[in-house]
């Protein structure tokens, strides 16, 4: 269960509330901070670190929480081959601290902690891992590397193990610059292939999903809508809306705040709307910062009343492929998204579809892969593309 959403709407509260009120029914959970910028522990009001740690034993037996460390766990996955771009840079005359920043790939950081969020849960020691992540952009680029990653897996892999095989043996003998062992190759074929496919199924897996964190403010709204069309086109599933700092019933009729109110309750109506079918849980705005067990366990029975906090509330659409009388099609979710920002365009065996930032590129199905693109529209939530005789 992965927590998003813009920074300061309360995504890390919200997850540990979701983590407290899962354990008090006795699911065996694990919290986690996928942030760079780690407030988990203040949230849990526990001093934390880079190895899961019971939280409060005595009060609650099964709830772990650990803030992963991002440099750590790159080291792990990615040694290799970072020491290998250094050493080639570090040749072209690049300084050595700069050229270890530059043998990060971009989302390098949130990516590492992901992976160590899926070895914890292959492990077996849970039965929900809550994961409060990154704020929206860099979650929504870590959760759709997985699937761009295997895209280029594809074209680099042959073309890795060839030149282990045979190129750059002969090439040492004739220039200086630092080549790649076999053995750099390996790592690379065993982050992509193992480990980032692993990832991948388990993000895209309809066992996990996505939880958008808004406030009742305009910017809040407008970029949890992007994030969740750009989730849909990769096929992540979302399961709910949470709504954070509502004003209370009593605030609400204040003079002060009648208007505030108003506008409160239009934006919880246009949210519920917007979202459809997404189910909206709803949090009042506290009296003070909520932290500490006590506090996180209540705002935890607000949001979910009855709900175990785990549960799917929610099943998200995936792509499908079929035929009608007009020949075959693709349906995509892509929920809330603007005709203006869309583009289609079918190379080969291969969709591909831009939304917004996003873009990714779908294998057809061979009867499919071998007709032409002869349309594309917006029919309700779904992008329905479809195929034809050239």
């Amino acid at each position: 269960m992965l927590y998003t959403g813009k920074g300061g709407v309360g995504k890390t509260t919200t997850a540990a509330a979701t983590a407290v009120r899962a354990a008090e029914r006795g699911v065996r959970t694990l919290v986690a901070s996928a942030d760079g910028a780690h407030s988990l522990g203040d949230v849990l009001e526990r001093r934390l670190g880079p190895r899961p740690q019971a939280v409060a034993p005595d009060r609650l037996p099964g709830l772990d929480a650990v803030e992963i460390a991002a440099r750590d766990e790159l080291a792990r996955h990615w040694s290799r081959i970072r020491e290998f771009l250094v050493a080639l840079m570090t040749h072209q005359g690049v300084e050595g601290v700069v050229a270890e920043e530059l043998a990060l790939l971009p989302g390098a950081d949130e990516l590492s902690t992901l992976l160590a969020v899926e070895e914890h849960l292959a492990s077996g020691a849970y039965d929900l891992v809550v994961v409060d992540c990154a704020p929206t952009d860099a979650a929504l680029r870590v959760l759709t590397l997985p699937d761009l990653a295997g895209r280029a897996l594809r074209l680099v892999l042959p073309l890795a193990r060839a030149l282990a095989g045979a190129v750059v043996p002969v090439a040492r003998h004739l220039t200086r610059v630092p080549l790649p062992g076999s053995e750099v190759f390996r790592e690379v074929e065993e982050l992509f292939r193992a480990r980032l496919g692993a990832l991948r199924r388990r993000v895209t897996s309809p066992e996990t999903s996505v939880r958008l964190v808004v406030t009742p403010e305009r910017l809040v709204i407008d970029e949890a809508r992007r994030a969740h069309t750009e989730l849909s086109l990769f096929e992540v599933p979302c399961d709910a809306v949470v709504m954070n700092r509502l004003l209370p019933e009593a605030a609400a009729g204040e003079p002060f705040f009648r208007e505030w109110g108003r506008v409160q309750e239009r934006r919880r109506r246009e949210v519920a709307e917007l979202f459809a079918p997404l189910p909206l849980l709803e949090a009042p705005l506290q009296d003070d910062e909520v932290t500490g067990l006590a506090r996180l366990a209540a705002h935890g029975r607000a949001l979910f009343g009855r709900r175990a906090p785990g549960a799917l509330l929610c099943r998200s659409p995936r792509v499908r492929f079929g035929r009608d009388a007009e020949g075959y099609r693709a349906t995509i979710p892509l929920p809330g998204a603007e005709r203006a920002a869309l583009d289609v365009v079918k190379i080969d065996g291969e969709l591909t579809v831009t939304a917004g930032s996003r873009r990714r590129s779908l294998l057809l199905p061979r009867r499919v892969a071998s007709l032409a693109l002869t349309g594309a529209r917006l029919e309700g939530a779904s992008l329905v593309v479809r195929f034809g005789a050239a």
